[in-house]
């Protein structure tokens, strides 16, 4: 450090202390404004995206409040759907249960119409059948009474006799 104070130059510091606040004047009046300038940019710029993306966060966050509420309401109308499909294919049941309950009805009611139709016909053929057997039968007895004459006159004695007691 001696040899330092031993070769001290007055002249020297100065002239250096000049080109020093030279090279800073110049300095400051052609590049410290560029430089503030393009880091007042920068954190413009910066700023700028901050912003940018604090708004896409808003809008992604409204983006999907948006998508919950379509989707709840996307449920309630398929849940809605669904409850009218049920009553729907409820009704449907509902509706060919009785078509078929009316038409076994009407089928038991033309069963037995025929059933009845079928046993009136039975009865009158039978009647017809058992009147012709019964004209056979007294024809044949009358015959056989009436074969002889003593067993005529003998029958209408008989006629007579309970003619006279009614």
């Amino acid at each position: 450090m001696d040899k330092l104070l031993n070769d001290f130059s007055p002249g020297l510091f100065v002239v250096s202390t000049i080109l020093l606040l030279a090279l800073i004047a110049l300095m400051v009046k052609f590049a410290w404004k560029p430089i503030l300038n393009s880091l007042n940019e920068r954190e413009e710029g910066i700023q700028g995206a901050l912003d940018a993306a604090e708004n896409a966060k808003k809008e992604m966050e409204n983006l999907q409040a948006d998508n919950q509420k379509l989707l709840q309401e996307a449920r309630l109308e398929r849940e809605t759907m669904l409850k009218e499909a049920r009553e729907l294919k409820a009704k449907m049941i509902a509706d060919a249960e009785e078509e078929a309950q009316a038409q076994a009805r009407k089928m038991i009611e033309q069963a037995q119409a025929a059933i009845d139709s079928e046993k009136k016909a039975a009865m009158a053929e039978l009647k017809s059948h058992v009147a012709g057997l019964s004209i056979d039968i007294a024809e044949k007895v009358v015959r056989k009474e009436l074969s002889s004459k003593n067993n005529q006159l003998e029958l209408v004695e008989e006629m007579l006799g309970e003619a006279t007691l009614n």
